[in-house]
């Protein structure tokens, strides 16, 4: 796995680079947003995601690792590729994202080209409670642990919540929580306890 990039910029397009690395050139697909900064010669780094198929290997590259880590969430949504998910990054920003999925508006996801009606609600739907939510100043929470949101709301679905609930619980959890509580998955799944409480589990079909 190529988990990053440092090298020279050989050649700048729209949305894709070349980076030299120890005489090695390396093509890699990135924002129109990227492109547009980097010059040739330039001394670049990138975060990268390899993605693996039968006929070819994509370098996919990123700015920094949140926008890299909400790309790698992003094609775990059913129906959305890679280049989808990197259009979805060329449109917005990584709080505009989590800020749409913890308002439940598929509406700025639709706006992306290629992301058809459907395929927004599901990346609404199977993102929730994955992604760190927006503070108030419009950031994203950066003090929680990449991984963190989602294993608590798999293990909540794990004891008979839904997939939604989980999600949503989390998410408020959240908001609230002290940065003790974001740092592992065993302090925020008792915080977010705390506040579903049994009386709200839910059966297997709820």
């Amino acid at each position: 796995m190529i988990s990053s990039l440092q090298g020279t910029a050989a050649s700048v397009g729209d949305d894709s680079l070349v980076i030299v690395v120890g005489g090695v050139g390396f093509s890699v697909a990135v924002t129109p947003q990227v492109a547009r900064a980097t010059h040739l010669g330039a001394e670049v780094h990138l975060h990268t995601n390899l993605i693996v198929r039968e006929d070819a290997l994509s370098l996919y590259g990123f700015e920094n690792r949140e926008e890299l880590v909400v790309f790698t969430q992003l094609i775990g949504v059913t129906g959305v590729g890679p280049k989808s998910a990197l259009g979805v990054l060329s449109s917005l920003t990584v709080p505009q994202i989590a800020e749409a999925v913890a308002s439940d508006d598929d509406a700025p996801f639709r706006r992306v080209s290629g992301i058809g009606p459907k395929t927004a609600k599901l990346i609404v739907v199977q993102l929730a409670g994955r992604l760190a939510p927006p503070t108030a100043g419009g950031a994203p929470a950066a003090s929680v642990a990449p991984g963190v949101p989602l294993q608590v709301t798999q293990a909540l679905m794990g004891l008979g919540w839904s997939e939604r609930t989980a999600g949503e619980a989390v998410a408020a959890t959240l908001e609230d929580a002290t940065d003790a509580d974001k740092a592992t998955v065993q302090a925020l799944l008792r915080r977010t306890l705390s506040t579903l409480g049994p009386a709200r589990k839910e059966t297997a079909g709820g």
